[in-house]
């Protein structure tokens, strides 16, 4: 059973970088069609994929966030992690971790998501 795990701060200062982990469990980053991926969703609307990285392709990221995103991995601890930097109240949301067997695949697997508040 894959099972993921978002954690990270609950509240973030505006134009703070906000970081969360992803930790798997059940799996490992051994799997080169695998992305692991980064997703949110906003009060109320529907979800943005923010990014992956994947053996195959290394790190893939929505054109509107590329140049404030980050994402990396630590295959020792299979962890992998989100920085978005510069953020601003718009970027309060819930953050999944998620995987998709393909970058054009459906997320097969799931984190419970966690609330980030962008608040000074």
């Amino acid at each position: 059973q894959v099972r993921l795990q978002e954690s990270g701060p609950g509240l973030v200062k505006p134009s703070q970088t906000l970081s969360l982990t992803c930790t798997v469990s059940g799996d490992s980053f051994t799997t080169d069609s695998y992305y692991w991926t980064w997703i949110r969703q906003p009060p109320g609307k529907g979800l943005e994929w923010i990014g992956a990285i994947a053996n195959s392709a290394g790190t893939v990221y929505s054109p509107s966030l590329k140049s404030r995103t980050s994402i990396s991995r630590d295959t020792s601890k299979n962890q992998f992690t989100l920085q978005l930097r510069s953020v601003t109240p718009e970027a309060t949301d819930v953050y999944y971790c998620a995987r998709a067997d393909g970058l054009e695949s459906g997320i097969d697997y799931w984190g419970q998501g966690t609330q980030v508040t962008v608040s000074s």
